[in-house]
C-alpha cells in the first residue's frame, strides 16, 4: 500500500516543453535553409555535367558513321546506320540532336539533361555549314 500512495503523490513531468520544441523547429529551419541551395547548386552542376558527358561519348559514333559512308549526309540518331547503331547507350536529344550540313561534311551533336544543353560541333576543319567547328563541348543548343 505504501508504494502505491508513492505513486500517486508523486508526478511524472517527464517530457519536452512547448519552448524546447519550437527551438528544435527552428534549428531545423535554419539547417535546411543552408542545405538546400547547395543541393539544388549541386544538382545543377551534374545536369549540365551530363549532357556535356553525352555529347562526348557520342563523338566516336559519329566519325565511325563517316568512316563508314565517307560523310555525315543522312546520319540520325536512331533508324539504321544511325548513332545508336554504333553505339547503344548513346544519349542524345531524340529531335534535333543530330544534324548534318548542307555539304555532309560537318555534324552537330546536342543533348538536353534537366533543362541544360551542351553542343558540339564538328570535326575541326569542316566548312563550317553548320557553324565554326567547336573546341570541344559547349553549352548551349545546335545552331
Amino acid at each position: 500500500m505504501h508504494s502505491l500512495r508513492q505513486r500517486i503523490n508523486t508526478r511524472d513531468e517527464s517530457g519536452f516543453t512547448l519552448i524546447e520544441l519550437l527551438v528544435v523547429l527552428i534549428i531545423i529551419g535554419i539547417l535546411l535553409a543552408i542545405a538546400v541551395p547547395s543541393y539544388l547548386g549541386f544538382r545543377d552542376k551534374a545536369n549540365k555535367t551530363a549532357a556535356e558527358s553525352n555529347v562526348r561519348q557520342a563523338i566516336p559514333s559519329a566519325e565511325a558513321y563517316y568512316s563508314d559512308h565517307t560523310s555525315y549526309t543522312g546520319m540520325t540518331f536512331s533508324g539504321a546506320g544511325g548513332i545508336l547503331s554504333y553505339d547503344a547507350g548513346a544519349k542524345l536529344d531524340t529531335t534535333g540532336g543530330v544534324k548534318v550540313g548542307t555539304a555532309g561534311d560537318d555534324y552537330c551533336l546536342q543533348d538536353t539533361v534537366g533543362g541544360f544543353s551542351a553542343f558540339v560541333i564538328g570535326p575541326a576543319g569542316s566548312s563550317g555549314s553548320l557553324g565554326t567547328p567547336t573546341n570541344g563541348v559547349q553549352l548551349g543548343t545546335c545552331p
